[in-house]
């Protein structure tokens, strides 16, 4: 269990390497500027960035195997865990789903920054994106668990992978879903929060 940002940090070096670690030191000081501007995270949660955002993206690598494509991340907003991922996997084809404009700004700058080619921002709510196929499906904070798999099942395949970090609901919320979503989804404990769970899922779900 991670429970300070110097272990979050040795992690998340262990788990990178030296490159990413960079990375990650330059985004943070671009995230708690842009904090100022636009209420990204809590201001909180920056005196812990390291456990609260950083490793917290980075632990959902533990779950596919490297080089996994491709990747989409619902509702990115302040980047997490898609554009964390992509700093630490620049070569990741992924592709971050946001509406609101300030946060597609943000995301736009931060890719630009960081040359992130094969990063990319799609500015339009989940409902308007083009069906495609999606190996790794992402969301931090994006929509309750059915919502979510109602809007984004038609991205799956039987071999999509389903990342889900869901804090300390997210076991009660997948007891209370359809049979077909509870048979697909397991919890893992997150790394960062003993209380948090991670919804793990696999395949694409059939749905009325």
């Amino acid at each position: 269990m991670i429970e300070t940002d110097t272990q979050a940090r040795e992690y998340c070096a262990e788990k990178c390497g030296p490159a990413a670690m960079r990375r990650f030191e330059q985004f943070i000081p671009m995230l708690v500027t842009e904090n100022e501007r636009q209420n990204l995270v809590s201001n909180s949660s920056l005196d812990h960035v390291w456990t609260r955002h950083i490793a917290d993206s980075v632990q959902l690598l533990e779950y596919v195997p490297r080089g996994t494509d491709v990747w989409m991340d619902l509702g990115s907003g302040a980047g997490f865990p898609g554009l964390v991922l992509a700093l630490t996997e620049p070569e990741l084809p992924i592709i971050l789903v946001e509406s609101r404009k300030r946060r597609i700004q943000w995301l736009r700058w931060v890719c630009v920054e960081f040359a992130l080619k094969n990063c990319k921002i799609f500015s339009e709510r989940l409902e308007h994106v083009e069906t495609r196929k999606i190996d790794v499906i992402t969301a931090r904070a994006f929509a309750p668990l059915g919502k979510l798999v109602e809007l984004s099942a038609r991205f799956s395949t039987r071999s999509t992978t389903w990342l889900l970090p869901k804090g300390r609901k997210g076991a009660i919320e997948l007891s209370e879903q359809p049979a077909v979503i509870r048979e697909m989804f397991h919890v893992e404990q997150s790394l960062t929060d003993p209380t948090a769970g991670i919804l793990i899922g696999k395949g694409r779900p059939t749905l009325q």
